[in-house]
């Protein structure tokens, strides 16, 4: 295998930059789909793709990186999270298309605003992630909007059953909560992952 000994740390910088603009648009594409009730899934897929090329372009330069910014295994647990969370969300909108749901709820509405709002933060905090500047209150924020969705998840979760719906949209909605519920976890990670990467290089 080559490696390069030439320093590569802008490049890192950058592709996480990018990877957190795509889970940005992502996020933000998901809760404008639930908020309007319609499928945005052609355009969550092709940032599906985006999201796995800037994946892959990453493990490639840690691949042929002598000496990275950051410990390599930092690096791939980030943009595996990262990309995680896009899978997740897409994931979301082709379910919604296999359902054929036709009516949003409230609260998948709701979470849907959480998770571009996670979306936004985690961006930012990509984008500074030379010197993790404001990260701290970024993760904290990120916490908060997980804790507020893990509610939204368990009293949408409770009122399926207390509802008179059919077996089919208890089994749809169920499995879209979790869904949701999974993709804000994701953000989490990735919060967890870059405060154990700002420790490190503290």
């Amino acid at each position: 295998m080559k490696f390069s000994l030439v320093p590569q740390e802008r490049r890192f910088y950058d592709l996480f930059a990018k990877q957190g603009h795509l889970v940005h648009d992502t996020l933000v594409e998901l809760s404008k789909s639930l908020l309007e009730g319609r499928s945005r899934h052609p355009r969550l897929r092709d940032l599906e793709h985006e999201a796995d090329d800037v994946a892959h372009d990453i493990y490639r330069l840690v691949n042929k990186t002598f000496v990275t910014p950051i410990e390599r295994e930092d690096i791939l647990a980030l943009a595996s999270a990262l990309d995680d969370i896009v899978d997740l969300a897409e994931e979301v909108s082709d379910k919604i298309d296999l359902y054929h749901v036709k009516e949003i709820s409230e609260a998948a509405r709701r979470m849907g605003e959480n998770l571009a709002k996670a979306g936004d933060v985690l961006a930012r905090s990509l984008e500074d992630l030379e010197g993790f500047k404001e990260l701290e209150p970024r993760r904290i924020e990120i916490h908060r909007l997980e804790n507020e969705t893990d509610q939204l998840t368990r009293e949408a979760l409770a009122a399926l059953f207390t509802e008179e719906r059919s077996a089919a949209d208890l089994v749809k909605w169920k499995d879209l909560y979790d869904l949701l519920e999974a993709t804000m976890d994701g953000c989490e990670t990735a919060a967890n992952v870059l405060e154990a990467m700002a420790i490190k290089n503290a």
